[in-house]
């Protein structure tokens, strides 16, 4: 059984204990989280209306910061250089149940 979720403006596909980096959520370490499930896959496929009693849970691990990215802006021939960098916050998830 899986199911796709949707969290911070991304899709990503999930089965029951596996783990996954989402953008950072406002929840404390340890706690249990709804996600919102798009499609739900057992022996058949509920999408849509048929979603109305399925839930995705998922346990707060931890949170993170990604890895630093460096953005560089240069124009030549005016002397313009501007170096700035990039931290996402992120949060990772354990899933722990998937009801259809």
């Amino acid at each position: 059984m899986y199911a796709i979720v949707k969290t911070g403006g991304k899709q990503y596909r999930v089965e029951k204990g596996m783990t996954l980096l989402v953008e950072r959520l406002h929840a404390e370490e340890g706690a249990t989280v709804a996600l919102e499930p798009v499609l739900v896959r057992s022996n058949e496929i509920a999408f849509g209306d048929a979603l109305a009693n399925a839930s995705v849970a998922a346990k707060v691990v931890e949170h993170i910061r990604g890895p630093k990215l460096r953005v560089f802006k240069f124009k030549p021939k005016r002397g313009y250089k501007k170096l700035a960098g990039h931290r996402q916050e992120l949060t990772r998830l354990e899933i722990t149940e998937i009801k259809a």
